[in-house]
């Protein structure tokens, strides 16, 4: 297995980079969230996962090691391929993923492109025990923003909005402001509704 690579950054794409080892070139596929912290330096090190399949062996880096875990989680669920998992650390970031799912947020995993509400649910009952024990994260810290945006709907309920837009402009609202308060995320929402 390959567990990192380190050389000349020869070529630098949204998706993938080629790293120069010794006169070798190795295509590294990445995500958004790797692209966005490798700087334009001459030399790189990559954190690697290696998925070997009949018809190709394809080699993915990630910058932080900690992307790389989230990685081999994800790959780790059923119906959770490669492909989807580094759309996910691209649309998403891993901070994000962990707390989405140490929270049971099924509604923040599915809003990725190609996730659906079954594959959401099956990513979080897989994983959830794993992540709450593995990032040592206190389950009543990580369903804070829930009980918050939980407030904020039944405000906005009996003030009379409906129910289902509410949903979708809170869901906005905390996956951009995920720290606020809940009277942020009323009158955000409010700004939203009217």
């Amino acid at each position: 297995m390959i567990a990192q690579i380190q050389g000349k950054l020869i070529e630098k794409l949204p998706t993938e980079v080629v790293i120069d080892c010794n006169g070798v070139g190795y295509q590294v596929n990445i995500s958004l969230h790797t692209y966005s912290l490798i700087q334009d330096s001459e030399y790189i090190k990559l954190y690697t996962h290696l998925q070997i399949k009949e018809d190709a062996h394809t080699l993915f880096g990630f910058f932080e090691k900690s992307e790389r875990e989230i990685f081999k989680m994800l790959i780790s669920v059923n119906g959770i391929g490669a492909g989807i998992a580094r759309t996910m650390l691209s649309s998403i970031e891993p901070k994000r993923i962990i707390e989405a799912i140490g929270s049971g947020d099924v509604a923040t995993i599915q809003r990725i492109k190609g996730i659906g509400v079954k594959t959401a649910q099956r990513v979080i009952i897989d994983l959830r025990d794993k992540v709450l024990k593995l990032y040592d994260i206190d389950e009543v810290s990580v369903s804070q923003n829930n009980t918050k945006r939980d407030e904020a709907l039944s405000a906005l309920e009996v003030l009379g909005f409906n129910k289902k837009l509410a949903e979708k402009a809170l869901e906005k609202i905390v996956f951009e402001q995920p720290d606020a308060n809940v009277e942020t995320y009323i009158k955000q929402a409010l700004k939203i509704l009217s």
